[in-house]
């Protein structure tokens, strides 16, 4: 088995992140052409997007943007147009970082923020790309959710709370689009390993410090990006072709959906 993503043109909001680097790499290892969006990250986003173009023999683009306005995507839609082409991959990973807190205690501020991020993203980035899509005959819409979702633990409520919001638009869009070949999945990724708990070497931190989450886990591991990313990838390519509305935790078994 093959994913072969050489024909497409990727488009991943928050591509600078965490995750959205691993995203971006692993769709361009897969052929892709890729646009590297992100809003105040300039100096990485343009060399991420030197070495992806160097490492794997594809287009790519680094594109500022503030997700939650939308005249500034739509702006971002034409310079990715014009730039790269026409998007058939959508990955919405961009996200803001609230410190947690009780209901109670938690900012008014924190809940409009995560809104913002996890719901009025997409919703702009789908006015946006989706017309394209229609026009093709073809696309593949992938949110980034997360396990917390589910799980509902004290002090997330502003991040849950817009998670799920998420999680019900892209219900509705995968019914509304269906019609057209596009899919809309989402991934919901654990406490995943990235650039931020690896040593300068590149080794990954150690585990043990971990245990209490590692320990709940049925892999009795934490995942990788690179692991969300190949996900993206195999929901992106035409293995996953028949596969739509649907919630994917990636997360070794922390949480599982329920039938």
């Amino acid at each position: 088995m093959n994913i072969d993503l050489s024909s497409d043109i990727a488009v991943v909001t928050g591509g600078t992140g965490q995750l959205g680097r691993a995203i971006v790499s692993c769709l361009a290892e897969c052929g892709a052409s890729v646009a590297i969006c992100y809003q105040n990250n300039r100096d990485f986003a343009e060399q991420l997007t030197k070495n992806t173009e160097e490492k794997y023999r594809v287009k790519a683009g680094a594109f500022q943007v503030d997700v939650s306005d939308m005249q500034a995507v739509e702006a971002m839609r034409q310079r990715v147009l014009d730039k790269l082409g026409a998007a058939s991959i959508l990955v919405n990973a961009a996200m803001v970082q609230t410190r947690w807190n009780t209901v109670l205690g938690q900012s008014l501020e924190s809940y409009n923020e995560q809104f913002q991020s996890c719901v009025m993203q997409n919703v702009h980035m789908v006015k946006c790309f989706v017309p394209d899509m229609i026009k093709a005959s073809s696309g593949r819409i992938i949110g980034i959710n997360t396990e917390c979702s589910i799980q509902n633990f004290e002090t997330q409520s502003s991040y849950v709370v817009a998670k799920r919001g998420m999680d019900a638009l892209y219900r509705v869009l995968a019914k509304e689009v269906g019609p057209y070949n596009i899919t809309v999945n989402q991934i919901a990724p654990g406490w995943i390993l990235s650039d931020n708990c690896r040593h300068h070497d590149g080794s990954e931190c150690n585990e043990n410090q971990d245990f209490p989450y590692v320990d709940r886990v049925p892999l009795r591991r934490r995942g990788t990006d690179t692991e969300i990313g190949y996900t993206v990838c195999w929901l992106a390519s035409d293995y996953a072709s028949f596969i739509t509305g649907a919630f994917l935790p990636v997360c070794g078994g922390n949480v599982m959906t329920a039938i």
